[in-house]
């Protein structure tokens, strides 16, 4: 686990969070604990995401890096949500609901879908998350059907609708007897 902070500079609000994060560290040794200025992880995050598993963070920072993050996969439309509690737990697509669009068969799915499968492993259907996780990729490889987020330019004639790229990946759950 990961705690980025600027306790540094914001000695009141960020060193509150890092003396309770430091708290808790000492109370699970069990965990592998580390800690970033959060400069410093934006950074290490573009250069070497693999190197962080779980990042913990103030709502703010929690907020640009999970965009940066999304940024370094394809963006929002591909990043899924999960928050897990005791007792409870709620997926949901990073970006929201993107009500802009609503009405215009244009957001990208994949992120809701994605969070999907997240949610079919958490109570314990990992094959059928797996499957829907492995469809969404298949879509993805092939590079047809995709909303206009991930084409070239925002404007490409050939953006697939939302429709569309919810069809695709219905079709590669059906057609792929691997999937």
């Amino acid at each position: 686990m990961t705690a980025a902070h600027k306790a540094n500079i914001m000695k009141f609000s960020d060193g509150l969070f890092l003396d309770t994060v430091r708290d808790e560290a000492r109370a699970t040794p069990e965990v592998r604990f580390d800690e970033r200025i959060i400069d410093n992880l934006a950074m290490q995050l573009v250069q070497r995401p693999e190197a962080f598993d779980v990042l913990l963070l103030p709502n703010l920072y929690g907020d640009i890096v999970s965009d940066l993050c999304a940024g370094l996969i394809g963006g929002l439309g591909l990043a899924p949500g999960m928050n897990v509690g005791d007792g409870c737990a709620v997926f949901e697509a990073t970006h929201g609901t993107v009500s802009r669009y609503r009405g215009l068969n244009r957001a990208n799915p994949m992120a809701l879908m994605l969070s999907g499968a997240m949610l079919l492993r958490h109570v314990g259907e990992t094959e059928a998350g797996d499957r829907l996780e492995a469809a969404v990729a298949t879509v993805l490889r092939e590079g047809r059907t995709v909303t206009y987020d991930l084409r070239p330019t925002r404007d490409d004639p050939e953006a697939a609708s939302t429709t569309e790229v919810r069809d695709a990946v219905v079709e590669a759950l059906a057609g792929d007897e691997k999937l």
